[in-house]
């Protein structure tokens, strides 16, 4: 039960961190404005999110936090199938209650809009993208996005990387994607960050864009997932002939 409230607890700071920040905090005070954090501000939110749960519950539950991140871990062969629905509930469920605060939260001064292109932090392609690219272009760039995603993520928890840096590595890798995505598709990777603001956003538009943060963030974590497993992890520890009590790297 531990895990599976520590994915609950990681993907609720994450969604209200990061759409906490870009709804509440990104314009504040208008365009412009140095009180503002803007589009880097934001950037650096979800990245943080990420960072700061990771050490704290990540010992827990391996710090998903993410349904994606989850099959990408189980196409890795690093996380059991048998976990994978109830991490899923648990992070979809935590990012619901995270977009409740945050709508309630952003309803309290009257100024809420939900007649923008990305109400509440939402993601979209279209006339939902913040930069008006189209389904073919926001489809790419979740697959590559969350591709990517899962090999900084299998990369920095590797048994040979140096150890207790994971963390850091991974929030900043998706800092980085949101520096890249963010005009595309306003940055998922993740089904239930998606998920969780777009229930309250009061726009069926949105909602019926979601199939799309659900299948391209999965099909490119698989991707990731597989690929880190059979293509990059190429380092072997096997017993040496000549000493059965040490170990020898063989790297294909």
């Amino acid at each position: 039960m531990k895990k599976y409230l520590a994915e609950f607890f990681g993907t609720f700071w994450l969604v209200l961190g990061g759409c906490g920040s870009a709804v509440l905090a990104a314009n504040f005070g208008g365009e412009g404005n140095p009180l503002g954090l803007g589009f880097l501000g934001v950037s650096f939110a979800f990245g943080l999110t990420v960072l700061t749960m990771a050490y704290a519950v990540g010992h827990i539950s391996g710090g998903h936090f993410n349904p994606a991140v989850s099959f990408g871990l189980f196409a890795g062969k690093r996380f059991s199938g048998s976990d994978l629905l109830p991490y899923i509930v648990a992070q979809v469920i935590g990012a619901i209650v995270a977009g409740a605060v945050i709508f309630v939260i952003a309803s309290g001064n009257g100024a809420l809009d939900l007649t923008g292109s990305n109400p509440l932090a939402t993601n979209g392609y279209g006339a939902h993208s913040p930069g008006g690219y189209n389904l073919l272009s926001a489809f790419i760039t979740e697959i590559v996005m969350t591709f990517m995603f899962l090999v900084i993520i299998m990369g920095a928890t590797d048994r040979f990387a140096p150890g207790g840096f994971a963390p850091i590595a991974i929030g900043l890798g998706l800092t980085l994607i949101h520096f890249i995505s963010i005009p595309v598709t306003n940055t998922s990777v993740n089904p239930a960050r998606s998920t969780g603001v777009a229930l309250f956003s009061g726009n069926i538009e949105i909602i019926a864009q979601l199939w799309l943060f659900w299948v391209a963030p999965i099909i490119g974590a698989v991707i990731g997932g597989w690929f880190y497993a059979n293509i990059l992890e190429a380092a072997k520890v096997t017993e040496t002939p000549n000493n059965a009590d040490s170990a020898q790297i063989m790297e294909d």
